[in-house]
């Protein structure tokens, strides 16, 4: 079944669009489905205040580097002129975890937090990780430990690198602008000493890249606010999903996003993986019928968007199947039809 949309593009002027506000969404009404949105907007847009680079229009949206790169790929990362249009990230489909404590998709350098005491509610973050070599790691975790204005201890072996790149560190660097772990700091039960931490002024364009030692980087309001909010024993999910579908309003999106650095994967495995997505996605909201009815698991979606939405991975929720009502059937079907072809 192929998906159109109509899309209405308005300019959103930073100036108005209020960045304490930038990473707040309301979930979803219906709890089945997992597509959220910051902007009325289909397709979000501002303008460059002054000469300057993505990296700093990603900087005062909060997100991060790589995200708003796939999103403008016809505009120079360097040089970005005053008033020239940017995308804007909009649409997000939430991870497949447990809608509770903290989720880190490190695939797409983001964090979502669902506060207990806001319910109805998600916050999302960008964020850094560890590079091919320090890899962040994957499972469920906790933070047992919170610390403001830490003071950082290189690893030796951090110390090696630097010392091998004619950079040598110190044994102890205090707390300050230039202190690689920001302000805060919160430690995960996780062995070899993994934190989610703020970043000092030299790195603060690295968020939401493959950067760190193995850590989380936050922006540094961002950081400040998770800290504030997080009380110790959250839980922490860690998953690596670059390829996530959801509902929203019986439209079933996918979104997908580029491998890591040092992983690949070709397209016909990407397809492979969000073909089973999608089962699992329509099967959950059938429930059981559909899940007993050869056929029924996999809708007649659109397979040429999935394939655009692979080969893009731009981050990007694509609308790939729309399910008709019951009472939008025409009336002349037997008894049986739409539900067969996938109508609720």
């Amino acid at each position: 079944m192929k998906v159109r949309s109509l899309v209405a593009i308005s300019i959103l002027w930073s100036a108005i669009s209020g960045i304490a506000n930038a990473t707040t969404y309301t979930l979803p009404e219906n709890s089945n489905d997992s597509v959220i949105t910051q902007f009325h907007d289909d397709v979000p847009l501002t303008r460059a205040e002054q000469n300057e680079t993505l990296p700093d229009v990603a900087r005062r949206f909060l997100l991060g580097q790589t995200e708003i790169v796939r999103l403008n790929p016809d505009v120079d990362r360097w040089q970005v002129k005053k008033d020239e249009v940017v995308r804007l990230a909009n649409r997000r489909i939430l991870p497949d975890t447990p809608h509770e404590g903290i989720t880190l998709n490190i695939a797409e350098y983001r964090m979502y937090y669902y506060p207990p005491t806001q319910k109805g509610t998600v916050m999302s973050y960008a964020h850094g990780i560890g590079r091919q070599d320090w890899k962040t790691p994957l499972g469920k975790t906790s933070i047992v430990r919170k610390v403001k204005d830490p003071s950082w201890h290189p690893p030796e072996s951090i110390r090696r690198e630097h010392a091998a790149n004619g950079d040598p560190l110190p044994a102890v660097v205090p707390p300050g602008p230039h202190n690689p772990l920001g302000a805060y700091k919160m430690h995960l039960a996780v062995p070899g000493g993994y934190l989610i931490h703020g970043t000092d002024i030299d790195k603060i364009y690295g968020i939401g890249m493959q950067i760190t030692h193995g850590c989380v980087r936050m922006y540094p309001e961002d950081i400040e606010a998770l800290y504030n909010s997080v009380p110790v024993g959250t839980p922490v999910y860690m998953v690596k999903q670059p390829i996530k579908v959801g509902w929203l309003d019986n439209t079933l999106y996918v979104e997908a996003h580029p491998d890591l650095e040092g992983e690949e994967t070709t397209l016909d495995q990407k397809f492979d993986v969000a073909l089973t997505l999608i089962q699992k996605a329509n099967i959950a909201r059938d429930g059981v019928y559909a899940a007993s009815r050869p056929g029924t698991g996999v809708p007649e979606f659109d397979r040429e968007a999935l394939k655009q939405a692979l080969t893009a991975l731009d981050g990007n929720p694509v609308a790939l199947y729309q399910r008709l009502l019951q009472k939008d059937l025409p009336v002349s079907l037997p008894t049986g039809h739409g539900i067969e072809q996938g109508y609720l």
